[in-house]
């Protein structure tokens, strides 16, 4: 153990040179950061020795640095497996963590007399998974394809009477013995065929039935038939690779902004494109590692894994890495980076994907340095009061995460201590009691609030950040003149209307706006709902 008050007092000799473990801890014994290494010295001295070149992460990192301890193993694939362990059981703060992150979800058929197709986030002996599917508008798709289609059931108990899925022709009711055990068999071995991806075969099946319905005058199951084929093919186009590959393959696109990262994944199972995965990580030393590894301990790890860019020191690096993800996966990984053929084109749709993210991080980076803020404005939440006359007063807050709407974040306000149309009192309760609840539940604050109005409405938002001794970034988006007014700025500020920044807060005020009306509308509606019933109720009386 390695105890220091300042990084001058960093002595590399006191470091082994073997394979291992590191730990970074603050004065207070708390782990910030645990990293593998082939030689400790080397690589613990590299934090110590470039401190200039650090990504501003990692220079935080290393400022907190005061007590390093390590730990020696006999080579690089321990110490990978070790630190995925330390990681796993401490979770340190500098360590990337994609706890954010849901387990992707599987289409299955139960292992059950008369199987029923289910979604599920994990795989086990009583399930037959299909995929993971990275998107989930598609997995829902394909699993109403094939109750469509195959007719399989979706019940959670076979009930004693037939439901509705029997009666709108989706379910062949094995619960009523409608049908018989081989032909409900055959029913769900055309699904699974259907779930493995051989599309076009079972197209060319319904296309036979499609036309000996049109012989037998059978207009409507022939219109059925049709309009399955038709959502078959388009599926279908959404797979843009070989289906006949025999194993599973993952698209890891790295691309850097500045401190920003942005990563698009993509996956492909047994040559199906399943979809895509965005993340957006800070930078810092050996990111591509550090995300491989937070992503593959809680992700299926497939055969083989391809890279936009090689970035290991060494070929003996990478085959550690592949050792390791091969011991979580049981069996072998190849991690390659393409330069021609079909999988450079994978990689290049993949990057196709990752451009808007990089305009997104544009106009966030273009908002931070305009108005100086202290942090990029990953998190930003805009207020917006709407009302008509005296009467349902109302506001709504939209949230957006990495400029895109976090649709969970919104929030409903009901107006309850200003009792006529007062835009600015209304602005100064609803901030306060937004910001406040964080506060008690000790959630993360924006990086931004954004008020619909001008000058007055700023100030009464402010009034309410003072009482609760917040000092979050504010500003005010005039709707004329598209004037963006700061705090203790008396003369609003004035933007190119086309950048990317305003073109970013214009599109959040407007869904503030448009949030807010429409519930508005929603309250109007329910009062004129209860007035029509007490009118109903009292000339019944």
């Amino acid at each position: 153990m390695i105890k220091i008050s300042n990084i001058s007092d960093f002595d590399s000799k006191l470091l082994p040179i073997d394979p291992g473990v590191y730990l970074f801890k603050d004065n207070e014994d708390v782990i910030l950061y645990c990293g593998k290494a082939k030689n400790l010295r080397n690589r613990v001295s590299n934090y110590f020795s470039k401190t200039s070149n650090l990504s501003i992460k990692t220079q935080h990192l290393v400022s907190k640095i005061r007590i390093i301890e390590w730990i020696i193993v006999g080579n690089e694939v321990e110490a990978l497996l070790l630190e995925n362990k330390m990681i796993k059981k401490y979770s340190p703060k500098y360590n990337i963590s994609l706890k954010d992150s849901k387990t992707f979800a599987y289409i299955a058929l139960t292992k059950e007399k008369f199987p029923r197709i289910i979604s599920s986030r994990r795989t086990g002996s009583k399930i037959e998974t299909f995929g993971p599917y990275t998107d989930g508008t598609m997995r829902r798709e394909l699993q109403r394809l094939v109750v469509s289609i195959f007719k399989i059931r979706t019940c959670k108990v076979l009930p004693k009477r037939a439901c509705l899925n029997y009666h709108i022709g989706i379910c062949t009711a094995p619960c009523i013995e409608n049908v018989s055990y081989e032909q409900y068999k055959n029913q769900v071995e055309k699904a699974r065929i259907f779930l493995n991806g051989k599309y076009d075969d079972i197209a060319h099946s319904l296309k036979e039935k499609m036309d000996e319905a049109s012989k037998n005058m059978q207009y409507e199951r022939a219109r059925e038939l049709y309009n399955q084929i038709k959502s078959i093919e388009l599926i279908s186009k959404k797979q843009i690779v070989d289906n006949e590959k025999k194993y599973d393959q993952d698209i890891m696109v790295f691309m850097r902004s500045n401190e920003r990262v942005m990563i698009v994944q993509m996956g492909i199972r047994k040559g199906v494109l399943l979809g895509k995965k965005d993340f957006v990580i800070d930078y810092q030393d050996n990111f591509e590692y550090e995300f491989l590894r937070a992503f593959y301990t809680s992700n299926p790890i497939p055969h083989e894994i391809l890279l936009n860019e090689n970035c290991w020191v060494d070929n003996n690096e990478k085959l550690a890495i592949e050792d390791f993800l091969a011991n979580l996966r049981g069996g072998p990984v190849r991690i390659n980076v393409p330069l021609k053929g079909e999988r450079k084109k994978l990689i290049d749709l993949a990057k196709k994907n990752i451009d808007l993210n990089m305009e997104h991080d544009a106009a966030l980076f273009e908002l931070q340095n305009s108005l100086n803020l202290p942090s990029l404005p990953i998190i930003i939440e805009s207020f917006d009061i709407s009302n008509i006359g005296d009467e349902h007063i109302v506001s709504g807050m939209v949230r957006f995460v990495n400029a895109k709407p976090d649709k969970s974040g919104y929030r409903k306000f009901k107006i309850k201590t200003v009792h006529m149309a007062n835009d600015f009192a209304s602005i100064q309760e609803v901030v306060y009691r937004r910001y406040s609840r964080l506060q008690r539940e000790n959630s993360r604050l924006p990086d931004l609030i954004l008020i619909d109005g001008g000058a007055e409405q700023l100030s009464f938002a402010i009034k309410s950040l003072e009482k609760l001794g917040l000092s979050i970034p504010i500003i005010g988006l005039a709707k004329k003149m598209e004037d963006i007014y700061l705090p203790s700025e008396v003369t609003p500020r004035k933007f190119n209307n086309n950048s990317k920044m305003m073109l970013l807060l214009r599109k959040i005020r407007d869904e503030t706006h448009n949030f807010s009306l429409n519930y508005n509308k929603k309250r109007r509606q329910m009062k004129m709902r209860e007035e029509f019933s007490s009118k109903l109720l009292k000339n019944y009386k």
